[in-house]
């Protein structure tokens, strides 16, 4: 598995291009923006685009989805459907994180906690994971021990939850159950900043190791 990290937009978000090293099929997760730069990556290690993944509705991690179906003609998986007011509120997104306008677009699947998604040999596990976004969900690989996060945990951190339809409980209590339940070397793969592992936020993340309040 090849895994090509992307920041892209103002917050640096981290969109993925994951890749099957065997058949040389790749997906897109969260691209937020900057497609030219996806694009750029994709031609550069000689990868086909099969599909796009998407953990939520958020913009800066949905904002060059469209662009991206359009110019590949592939389809938009994921997030899971209570998302959907957000894709219906993007140009009020664009308004509230300063980004250029943006008309609404929709997923072309809408994905459920246990369904599997495929990109060439690879197949990942999907969980329903709310709190930060109602519709959030992760990808799991199991075989490679890594998991897609999207913004429900960060290193050292976790999801903000003071967006429309946000909460706390809701989002700890899927860190939980979802994620720390994974084997602690599983790397966790988040929207925003460093790479870290269960294993280390079990021990260090104050929002779920028990040293926070």
């Amino acid at each position: 598995m090849q895994i090509i990290t992307i920041p892209v937009t103002a917050f640096a978000q981290n969109s993925r291009i994951i890749a099957c090293s065997e058949t040389k099929q790749a997906v897109v997760v969260d691209p937020g923006g900057d497609p030219d730069k996806i694009v750029a990556a994709l031609n550069e290690h000689k990868l086909e685009l099969s599909a796009i993944w998407l953990t939520h509705g958020h913009l800066d991690h949905v904002g060059g989805a469209d662009i991206l179906r359009n110019q590949f003609n592939v389809q938009i998986i994921g997030p899971q459907k209570d998302e959907y007011f957000w894709f219906e509120n993007l140009p009020m997104q664009a308004q509230m994180f300063g980004f250029k306008p943006i008309e609404p677009f929709y997923p072309d699947i809408w994905l459920n906690h246990n369904d599997t998604v495929s990109v060439g040999k690879l197949s990942f596990l999907v969980k329903h994971c709310p709190g930060h976004t109602p519709g959030h969900i992760v990808f799991y690989q199991q075989d490679y021990e890594c998991v897609i996060v999207g913004d429900v945990i960060f290193k050292g951190s976790v999801g903000r939850t003071d967006f429309p339809k946000g909460n706390s409980e809701q989002l700890i209590e899927s860190i939980k159950t979802h994620i720390l339940t994974l084997p602690d070397n599983t790397k966790i793969l988040a929207g925003h900043g460093s790479d870290t592992t269960v294993g280390f936020e079990k021990q260090t993340n104050p929002f779920v190791s028990g040293k926070f309040g």
